[in-house]
């Protein structure tokens, strides 16, 4: 695909996804009250370009503060639905609801990594946040859907991060120990290949076992920041450079950002592209959110999600990111070296993310 193509792609995704959540028929109530109060985008926003300049940014506290139903499109009515929870924080959580999106995008997921690391049919080991996150049931997924099947290890990340800004580092380090413990029984009990888990848990994990003779072959991470010296000592000392690693970076609201192969030429720095049509990350400058930054630049990570299940514009994470060029597979731009927004001036809690 040309850029060229991708922008096409792109830009009838939005069209379709405005007329979809904006129509008595299909929208939910959110975006048609939204529509009374403000304009009705259906014969004005006919490109991604529109949509970057007429909406604002999204408000993430609609998320925690209005009732799931209001986000149901009037097609999904009567359809029971997931509600996904976000991120680690404390308070009321961030809620996402939804049916098939998860499935869709661990689905497409599944084409770009190898068969050699994660062999299908070959046991998976999820070691992380399950409960109320969409990750338990899409890594599941992604497992069923290469024919194999998973096993779990829970993690709350909200007591390690309540447990780090209190500053109790034994007993958060007392939790570590009790999650690494588990996944480690299972390591020695159960034929697995695959391992799915962040990589502060990795590291631990394979201080007790030889991940390679436990039957690991792929080991798909994400959740946290990983520096280019990070990243090097991931795949040459943790994994020694026999076990595939795949970081991704993604969230409830985006679906899941791969990674290209890192090569030499990249240093160790991870670049992500995101799952577009349906969702669309750009980096833009913190102080003019409207543009983006040059190629090589850092700035503050923006998303965008278009699926019929859920239309959220203009999202400003809470991370930064430096923005890459396009690259093969993938035709629109990527985000690299993605670390939590402002890390370079204040002091970040990130617990085992």
């Amino acid at each position: 695909m040309t850029p060229e193509e991708a922008q096409a792609q792109l830009d009838q995704q939005v069209r379709e996804t405005i007329q979809w959540h904006f129509s008595p028929e299909t929208g939910c109530p959110f975006w048609l009250d939204w529509a009374k109060k403000n304009f009705d985008p259906r014969d004005s926003v006919n490109s991604f370009a529109d949509l970057i300049a007429k909406f604002d940014h999204f408000q993430d506290e609609n998320l925690r503060d209005l009732q799931p139903e209001v986000w149901v499109p009037a097609a999904f009515k009567g359809k029971p639905f997931n509600i996904f929870e976000t991120g680690g924080t404390t308070g009321m959580p961030k809620q996402r609801i939804g049916w098939n999106d998860y499935k869709t995008d661990y689905e497409e997921f599944s084409g770009k990594i190898s068969d050699d690391h994660f062999p299908p049919g070959g046991a998976w080991l999820m070691v992380g946040p399950t409960g109320p996150r969409r990750l338990r049931l899409a890594i599941e997924h992604l497992a069923n859907f290469r024919g194999s099947s998973c096993y779990f290890i829970d993690l709350d990340p909200r007591f390690v991060k309540k447990l780090i800004s209190n500053k109790q580092f034994d007993v958060a380090r007392q939790y570590m120990d009790h999650v690494v413990d588990q996944a480690t029984l299972i390591l020695k009990n159960r034929k697995v290949t695959g391992l799915f888990t962040t990589p502060k848990l990795l590291e631990a994990l394979a201080e007790k076992v030889d991940l390679y003779d436990a039957g690991i072959r792929g080991a798909f991470v994400g959740g946290t920041t990983m520096t280019p010296q990070y990243v090097r000592f991931m795949i040459e000392e943790v994994l020694e450079g026999r076990i595939g690693f795949y970081p991704t970076y993604g969230n409830t609201l985006m679906g899941l950002a791969a990674s290209v192969p890192i090569t030499a030429e990249d240093q160790f720095s991870v670049t992500y592209y995101a799952p577009q049509p349906r969702a669309v990350l750009r980096v833009v400058d913190p102080k003019n959110t409207s543009a983006v930054v040059d190629y090589d630049s850092w700035g503050r990570v923006e998303l965008t999600t278009l699926t019929k299940e859920f239309f959220m514009p203009r999202f400003l994470e809470r991370d930064e990111a430096m923005r890459r060029r396009p690259r093969a597979p993938y035709a629109w731009d990527g985000v690299a070296d993605v670390r939590p927004f402002g890390a370079m001036e204040k002091t970040i809690v990130e617990g085992v993310y």
